[in-house]
């Protein structure tokens, strides 16, 4: 199997492909590579209805330009803890962000928090997350809110004083439970509905239903959340209790 970057003729083959309404997986077969390559491909270059092969290319130059630009020399290669390749590490954490945009996170957001959640520490300040991912204080700060809002990140400061923005091994959790809550709260809004449009008419039993399956959903994620938390934390605390006896 093929490796190192995408050719033109490779691109020009992706968007015949696109243009086919054929999947990822099959145009991945097609040119031999892997299907992350052609997803995170696809997605960080406009989507399946807006890619175009000469569009990708050049993109994809200037974004390598401006590593080379900005990145002192020997960074790309630097030591990374724990004897990780380097590249490995950020080809992965492209891979994590493609499948949290595909999953409905706005670009920066699915970086910001693909790049917290690939940290030892869990926690980065602004300006590190901002030289890490090249972009301005600004885009990381409305990343962040828009996190923050989806229960996937919460802030704190160190003993510095600084504010660091974390993620921690509840993160999923939170936001399942914030996922539950809006969603209950669409379903308490159709339920009113059910009133105004007078019981029994045809919009009023679509809003009833609409509401009953959207309580049911709701309360099925609340549950399944409380229920995952509980044995992973057990385990975890099994796992713990293990090691002190060994």
């Amino acid at each position: 199997m093929p490796g190192g970057r995408l050719t033109q003729p490779e691109r020009q083959q992706i968007a015949l492909g696109l243009a086919d309404g054929l999947a990822y997986a099959e145009i991945a077969r097609r040119l031999e590579r892997p299907t992350s390559t052609i997803t995170r491909e696809v997605m960080r270059n406009g989507g399946p209805t807006a890619y175009r092969a000469d569009l990708a290319h050049r993109a994809t130059e200037r974004r390598a330009q401006r590593r080379r630009q900005t990145a002192p020399r020997g960074q790309e290669a630097s030591p990374q803890a724990h004897g990780r390749d380097a590249e490995a590490v950020r080809v992965y954490e492209d891979t994590f962000t493609t499948v949290l945009m595909q999953s409905g996170t706005p670009r920066m957001m699915a970086r910001v928090l693909a790049c917290l959640c690939t940290t030892d520490t869990g926690s980065l300040t602004a300006t590190e997350l901002a030289r890490h991912l090249q972009v301005s204080p600004s885009s990381i700060s409305k990343a962040v809110t828009y996190l923050e809002e989806q229960g996937l990140v919460r802030r704190e400061r160190d003993e510095r004083r600084r504010e660091r923005y974390v993620v921690d091994d509840d993160v999923w959790y939170q936001s399942m439970m914030a996922s539950a809550r809006g969603t209950a709260h669409v379903a308490e809004v159709a339920r009113q509905g059910v009133g105004v449009l007078v019981p029994g008419t045809p919009a009023a039993v679509r809003l009833e239903n609409i509401t009953r399956f959207l309580e049911f959903v709701s309360e099925s994620i609340a549950r399944a959340a409380d229920q995952a938390r509980e044995v992973l934390h057990t385990k975890s605390e099994a796992a713990s209790g293990g090691t002190h006896r060994g």
